[in-house]
C-alpha cells in the first residue's frame, strides 16, 4: 500500500517548465475538444483559437469570449497539476484588441475561467493556458467563487463518477451596453452560461447566471434550455443527432 501511495504522489508533481505560449493550431486539431463541430457566431472581428485542451472565440472588440469548447474524460476530471495562477495576456491577439492582467486590477471583479483550471489540471501546459486572459471574463466575486466554481466542480464529479465523457460549452452573454472595465475596455457580461453534454447518453444540461451582487448556489435554479442561451447570443451550439 506504501509503494502504491508513493507512485500516485509521484504522478501529482508537476513537471515544471517555462509558460511558453504555442501558437493557434487549426480549428480541425480540436476536434476532440468539439466533437459535435464548432459553435457558429459570425462576428468578423474575433478570432477562433485552437489549444491543446479547448477552444473558443475571442471577440477583439469585447476582449472576451463569446464561447469556450472543450472535452472533459474520466481521467482529465481528476487531473491534479497544482494551480498555478499563472495570468498572461493572449499573445496570438495584439494589444489593443486584447485583455490584460491590469485590466482588472482594482475593478471589484474576478478574472473568471471560461474553461476552469480543473478540467485542464491533467497536463502543465494545458494547466498553463487555462490562465491566458483570452479564457476570461470579469465575474463578481460571489458569482466566480460561488455558484460558478460549484458547477465546476459538479462538472468534473459528473464525468468521474458517470465515467463518461462531458463536452461542455461556456461563454458569455453581453451588449453594447454592457459596461466595461480597464484601460481596453474589458466588457463585463451580464449572464455567463454553459452547456454540459453527456456524451454516452445524449443528455443535455444548460445554465445560465446572471451578474448580479446577489448569487444563490442552487443550480436548478439556474437551468434554462439551450435555445434560451443561442437567442439571448446569436451563437449555433452543435448537438448530439437527437
Amino acid at each position: 500500500m506504501k509503494k502504491i501511495t508513493s507512485f500516485i504522489v509521484l504522478l501529482c508533481v508537476p513537471f515544471i517548465s517555462a509558460w511558453d505560449q504555442k501558437p493557434n493550431k487549426p480549428i480541425d486539431q480540436c476536434s476532440v475538444e468539439l466533437p459535435y463541430g464548432v459553435p457558429v457566431y459570425n462576428n468578423p472581428n474575433s478570432v477562433i483559437r485552437c489549444l491543446d485542451g479547448f477552444a473558443l472565440q475571442h471577440d477583439n472588440t469585447a476582449k472576451i469570449a463569446p464561447w469556450a469548447g472543450w472535452t472533459l474524460t474520466p481521467q482529465e476530471s481528476i487531473g491534479c497539476i497544482p494551480r498555478t495562477d499563472a495570468f498572461v495576456a493572449d499573445a496570438s491577439i495584439p494589444k489593443g484588441q486584447r485583455a490584460e492582467v491590469s485590466d482588472y486590477a482594482k475593478s471589484g471583479y474576478d478574472k473568471g475561467h471560461m474553461v476552469p483550471d480543473g478540467d485542464l489540471s491533467y497536463n502543465q501546459q494545458v494547466e498553463y493556458e487555462s490562465f491566458l486572459m483570452s479564457n476570461m471574463s470579469p465575474q463578481l466575486p460571489n458569482l466566480n467563487r460561488g455558484a460558478w466554481k460549484l458547477l465546476e466542480t459538479h462538472t468534473r464529479a459528473w464525468a468521474f463518477e458517470r465515467g463518461h465523457n462531458l463536452t461542455v460549452y461556456s461563454g458569455n452573454i453581453y451588449s453594447k451596453t454592457s459596461r466595461t472595465i480597464g484601460e481596453n475596455k474589458v466588457v463585463v457580461p451580464d449572464y455567463i452560461f454553459k452547456i454540459i453534454i453527456d456524451n454516452s447518453t445524449g443528455e443535455v444540461l444548460s445554465f445560465a447566471f446572471p451578474q448580479v451582487p446577489k448569487q444563490d448556489t442552487d443550480l436548478n435554479n439556474k437551468l434554462v434550455s439551450v435555445e434560451w442561451i443561442e437567442k439571448a447570443t446569436n451563437i449555433g451550439f452543435p448537438l448530439p443527432a437527437a
